[in-house]
């Protein structure tokens, strides 16, 4: 028998994962044996089918299930030998799963969770993903998969890219300019290492996203904090530092929400024209606006290479892809091939041909449009629940696009409180004081909310929670 958690850390689908496995391990499941459909065992436990599927498809990539055709999934023949070699060591990570997820349960157990970054399991579309997978997998001959693969990226998958950057963000570039790594990091890192020799300094948002500053300080270099105004980056300070490289998230500055006017865009520009310098644009959820097209990118308007444009698949597709890209300027391919030609693509084959077929055949824009629909209705609920509750008790920042929002108390409570009393009442709120480098500028009083991975009915009642703990007590 299958017993969830709802209130546990651990996803439905990776307890339904542990829960299969351990029986098949056991021998209460045999060789033979058909597991329940996805529909029939998400019935029982009231899941979605979807997640039932995913744990399907962690048991069958592990080699515990197969799946047939009419048939649903079944459970393999696996060598005696190996099951007992296994049982030994699986018997240590269930126990270390049930400690963990008791503890979990029992120590840090939330109703609601306003956690950023993360996407609504039900928006992605697994049965087309899984789908196209399959054609993918039948179309690769032994030669792909015997023979590394171009550095940069799939040509095809880059040219997928070069027309949805052109048309949606107004990014001019050839393929050749694409670069596909695995996340963010990947890509500040290789940019780092571009950078060698040429900078020492790199300026960057105060406050602003902690993985790409600590990526920078890491590999070296001297990061400036440059204070933001409510349209972006302080371009006077800018300008009286001795930087010659700025990081910028215009399209939805995190973590403040502010997004960069076009004005400010063409001066920020002008200063790296003017300096010789390199902007780093990190078009961080540009495709989420709600209220207003999106402004064009930074590099659209750049016609002297001084943009190297960053975008990702993780706010928009699936985070788990640790799918990136950069868009280096012409003059800097030169140096790039030089110091990575010998260098393996971090991105396997498979996964790039899925996400090119993915955007080639259309799939990729009619899932934006239901992704911006989706959350911008969440958006809504959120804002609107937060008005009606918290009236004039609250500020709101960064309202008009992404995944989430700053929220500012006027209650007399500092960041700590604030995430203490929201605890108190079983919901889980963020603090924003970690991506401040020069805290004397922080005003101490906000927290973050994140939206996507919420439904809305659950962001009103954590709302109301909200509004009880911060100001009915």
């Amino acid at each position: 028998m299958i017993v969830l958690h709802n209130d546990s850390k651990v996803p439905l689908y990776l307890q339904i994962y542990e829960q299969i496995k351990e029986d098949i391990l056991s021998g209460q499941i045999f060789e033979g044996s058909k597991l329940p459909s996805t529909r029939a065992l998400a019935t029982t436990l009231n899941i979605s089918r979807n997640t039932v599927e995913s744990a399907y498809l962690q048991l069958y990539s592990e080699g515990y299930v197969t799946s047939k055709a009419g048939s649903g999934f079944i459970v393999e023949k696996l060598d005696s030998s190996i099951i007992l070699k296994l049982k030994k060591e699986d018997s240590k990570n269930i126990g270390t799963y049930k400690n963990t997820l008791a503890k979990v349960t029992s120590d840090e157990s939330y109703k609601y969770n306003f956690q950023y970054g993360t996407l609504s399991a039900s928006d992605f579309p697994l049965r087309l993903w899984r789908k196209i997978s399959n054609r993918c997998l039948a179309s690769l001959s032994s030669e792909d998969m015997t023979s590394y693969n171009d550095s940069k990226g799939e040509l095809e998958l880059q040219i997928e890219i070069m027309k949805y950057l052109n048309k949606s963000r107004g990014v001019y570039c050839n393929p050749e300019q694409i670069i596909v790594s695995s996340g963010i990091e990947h890509c500040l890192s290789l940019i780092c290492q571009l950078f060698r020799h040429h900078f020492n300094q790199i300026a960057f948002e105060d406050p602003g996203y902690t993985g790409s500053r600590d990526i920078f300080i890491n590999n070296g270099y001297d990061v400036v904090p440059i204070e933001l105004e409510t349209d972006g980056i302080n371009i006077e300070q800018l300008e009286n530092s001795f930087a010659k490289v700025v990081y910028v998230t215009p399209s939805h500055q995190f973590p403040t929400g502010s997004v960069m006017p076009i004005q400010k865009r063409l001066k920020l520009l002008d200063w790296a024209i003017r300096k010789n310098g390199v902007i780093i644009e990190d078009d961080y959820d540009s495709e989420l606006r709600y209220n207003s097209r999106p402004i064009p990118s930074i590099q659209g308007i750049d016609s002297k290479e001084h943009v190297i444009y960053i975008g990702t698949f993780s706010k928009s597709l699936s985070p788990s892809l640790r799918l990136n890209y950069m868009v280096l300027p012409q003059s800097w391919l030169v140096r790039y091939d030089k110091l990575f030609s010998r260098y393996q693509t971090s991105v396997p084959l498979i996964e790039q041909k899925i996400v090119q077929q993915f955007m080639n055949l259309g799939h990729w824009d009619s899932h934006l449009r239901k992704m911006c629909l989706s959350n911008k209705r969440k958006h809504e609920v959120l804002i609107h629940t937060i008005h009606e509750l918290m009236g004039d008790n609250v500020i709101i920042h960064g309202k008009n696009a992404g995944l989430h929002i700053l929220l500012e108390l006027n209650n007399g409570l500092c960041e700590e409180e604030i995430i203490k009393k929201a605890k108190d009442y079983g919901i889980k709120v963020y603090p924003v004081s970690k991506y401040w480098m020069r805290l004397e500028k922080y005003s101490n009083n906000m927290i973050l909310l994140g939206f996507a991975g919420m439904s809305e009915s659950e962001i009103v009642e954590g709302i109301k929670m909200l509004n009880n703990a911060w100001f009915n007590n």
